[in-house]
């Protein structure tokens, strides 16, 4: 039996690090496994403690490129921190790196869970390593750092937490993996910089196993009976969002998924787990088929079930959303995309060459499957213009054609998916923002916070004029900050520091919510000898941990459907009418922005109205 990692390292002695290397390649050579050239070259730059950058392929090793740091890390007595975008893959490398360095040697801290924080090797999510950075920056317990997906620097809303620990750990060295970077010129620069270290990136286009893309112009069920009928489940079938996932994991049961062997064995598998939330007949029923549900709004219990199954090769079909682009380990020998357009939070338009790439690589398993493949469904309307069209030719009647839907929707074809098999990943953007939380979180530092805050955003990855607009966000933050007491003015002392945290807080006291400056504001309005008033406080604090913009989207919704309405029975043209709701529409999303705190009326608070907070 090989050994684990662990036994490998000495306990009286910190070795070279050539020693080292030469006991890992061991550990390599008993697991029989052989290393790509990318992985090997990877390997051999971090135990000469360089920065990488590892742009390699979906299924190319890169997670054995990490233990490799964490391994040489925890050998030398420096701590290790590995982070990625999605809690389930923490969790799912916190249980592989306690295999082979033993749970005492390995801590985990995704918000949800935190299991032996303080060990040398932390999994944490990016938003927990970017508030340590911010907190204690150059003077963090921080040696070395593993960035997973590392193309979510570039995402609107998290991008942030990818940034700050290259600005505000330079006693750190880093590896940055991912396998859709495209150019990465610009990091190799800036982590030498900010570091000191030399910086390698190693790049490689050769994917273990090769895919194949095709083009259907089947109905959706149709498209994955062939799929199935063909050899070529597991088939990942991509949606964007939760509810379409469901629906079709419904519509599929009415398709033969598996033979009645395959249906015995999942229900023996099933056996003794208890589906007992609203949800759960469901999930079961589903799963009866062969068919599992994977998203982020899936109970963990259930997520992690339908890993196992499919990591058995029970399941021949998973309906999820793109989060399982980012590098779950489930099996997939094809991945169907029923689309090829995305709702980004703020408008819909064709999937980006990154998206298409980062969900489409998850096709093909190395060691099982000769090929990959990465299916397109055309839109729907096409597909059913097409069925008319045939059905005309046939019967010799006209037939009215479908529309395209009006709202949510960028037409594509089969040009369009041409282009996203050829084109590369987008240059990576920096979306750099101050918020509340980041500034209290500077500002707790020893030592002068200002000073920290002001040099964090000179060297942020933006433009001049973009570091101006900043300045000036931080200052409006700050006297917010200030004007509630959170922050107070002190005698300067020794080490410079004339500003503090309000040492009234508790030690845990933190604004990493968007909304957590408006609860501070709402809690004094409630009245504490209420009968209702834990239940209301409770309410209120749930109210700030979900991301708003879908609850502000709605009210917007219903305030134009009000307008509509109004119009209409004013006897006001249609056309009248819609430019005027364009109108009514940019006023209001202008001041849902600047009022987000409205967003706490939906839950009912009672006492709490609209005046209340305007």
């Amino acid at each position: 039996m090989a050994a684990k990692l662990y036994d490998l390292i000495p306990r009286d002695e910190k070795l070279s690090n050539d020693v080292l290397l030469g006991r890992f390649l061991e550990y390599i050579e008993g697991r029989k496994l052989q290393l790509y050239p990318a992985q090997e070259s990877a390997i051999l730059e971090l135990f000469e403690e360089k920065n990488v950058i590892l742009n390699t392929p979906t299924g190319s090793g890169k997670s054995l490129v990490a233990t490799a740091l964490h391994f040489q890390a925890l050998a030398k007595g420096r701590r290790s921190i590995y982070t990625c975008p999605i809690k389930a893959l923490v969790n799912e490398k916190f249980m592989a790196l306690c295999r082979e360095f033993g749970p005492d040697n390995v801590g985990l801290s995704t918000g949800d869970a935190s299991v032996n924080r303080d060990a040398p090797i932390l999994c944490c999510t990016a938003e927990i390593l970017a508030n340590i950075a911010l907190g204690e920056g150059a003077a963090a317990n921080v040696q070395d750092v593993v960035m997973d997906e590392f193309h979510y620097y570039a995402d609107r809303d998290r991008g942030v937490a990818w940034q700050v620990p290259l600005l505000t750990l330079p006693q750190t060295r880093f590896l940055l993996m991912s396998a859709t970077l495209g150019d990465t010129t610009f990091f190799e620069e800036e982590l030498t910089r900010l570091t000191g270290r030399p910086t390698v990136a190693v790049t490689s286009t050769d994917r273990p196993v090769p895919l194949a893309h095709e083009y259907s112009e089947l109905p959706l069920a149709k498209t994955l009976e062939t799929l199935i009928a063909s050899g070529r489940g597991p088939v990942y079938v991509v949606h964007f969002t939760q509810l379409e996932a469901a629906q079709s994991a419904q519509d599929f049961t009415s398709i033969n998924v598996c033979t009645r062997e395959e249906k015995t064995a999942i229900a023996n598998a099933l056996e003794g787990f208890k589906f007992t939330s609203p949800y759960g007949p469901e999930i079961k029923k589903w799963l009866r088929h062969g068919i599992g549900l994977h998203h982020a709004g899936l109970l963990p219990k259930y997520r992690i079930l339908i890993e196992q199954l499919a990591q058995k090769g029970l399941l021949k079909v998973i309906c999820g959303t793109d989060t399982l682009g980012v590098g779950i380990n489930v099996p997939i020998r094809t991945v169907l995309f029923t689309r090829l357009c995305k709702y980004d939070g703020q408008k819909t338009g064709i999937l980006s060459a990154r998206d298409f790439h980062q969900i489409g690589g998850r096709a093909g398993r190395k060691g099982f499957d000769d090929q990959g493949w990465v299916v397109a469904q055309a839109p729907e309307h096409v597909i059913e213009n097409l069925k008319l069209a045939e059905k005309s030719a046939r019967d010799g009647k006209k037939s009215v054609k479908r529309q395209p839907p009006e709202k949510n929707f960028v037409n594509w074809d089969k040009n369009t998916y041409i282009r996203l098999i050829a084109a590369p990943p987008e240059k990576l953007t920096s979306r750099f923002q101050v918020t509340h939380g980041m500034l209290l979180n500077v500002l707790s530092r020893q030592g002068d916070g200002c000073a920290a805050m002001q040099k964090l955003i000179r060297d942020c990855h933006e433009t001049p004029r973009q570091k101006q607009a900043h300045i000036k966000r931080a200052w409006q933050l700050f006297r917010s900050l200030l004007d509630r007491k959170i922050v107070e003015f002190i005698p300067k002392t020794e080490d410079g520091a004339y500003l503090r945290v309000n040492i009234e807080l508790q030690d845990d006291f933190s604004m990493d919510q968007v909304l957590s400056l408006y609860l501070l504001e709402t809690i004094p309005l409630m009245d504490p000898q209420a009968p209702d008033y834990a239940l209301v406080l409770l309410t209120l604090v749930e109210s700030i941990l979900e991301d708003p913009d879908i609850i502000l989207r709605k009210q917007l919704d219903k305030v134009k459907d009000q307008k509509m309405a109004e119009m209409k029975m004013e006897g006001i043209e249609y056309d009248q009418r819609m430019e005027e709701l364009k109108s009514a529409s940019t006023r209001n999303r202008i001041a849902s922005l600047f009022i987000p705190r409205s967003t706490l009326l939906w839950r009912g608070i009672p006492g709490l109205d609209r005046k209340t907070f305007t």
